[in-house]
């Protein structure tokens, strides 16, 4: 079972920006679609950010557009969520992930089933208010 090795969370204060970074070894998801799903106390686990194989697509949950971004390195099964602007309700365990389906849209990747997915350890971010 591949492990992706998430980093960069931390406590921060409404306003404030954070970087996670996510490195899956060995270029195990070249051709994957990757992301970050967050996990706040009492809630499900949902969707923030997916980004295709070839970088040339990124997709946004509704509550992070215009202040998430997310990147992946060229050629490397590396990938970062810079979030700015935070919240409170940002508050949460952020969990990187890769979908095993090869070549799809990262669209797909958010309306996909994410039981199916590769998944790391977590990260926490606390925002304060």
């Amino acid at each position: 079972q591949v492990q992706l090795v998430e980093s960069g969370g931390g406590l921060v204060r409404t306003g404030d920006s954070l970087r996670l970074s996510c490195v899956a070894p060995g270029r195990a998801f070249s051709s994957q679609a990757m992301g970050w799903y967050r996990q706040a106390p009492a809630k499900e686990r949902e969707f923030v950010a997916a980004i295709n194989w070839s970088r040339s697509m990124t997709y946004y949950a509704d509550s992070v557009k215009g202040r998430f971004t997310i990147s992946r390195d060229d050629g490397k099964d590396t990938v970062h969520l810079q979030m700015n602007s935070l919240k409170p309700e940002d508050t949460a365990v952020y969990f990187c992930a890769a979908d095993p389906r090869p070549l799809i849209t990262a669209q797909a990747m958010a309306s996909g089933t994410p039981s199916k997915n590769y998944w790391g350890q977590g990260t926490q971010v606390t925002v304060s208010s």
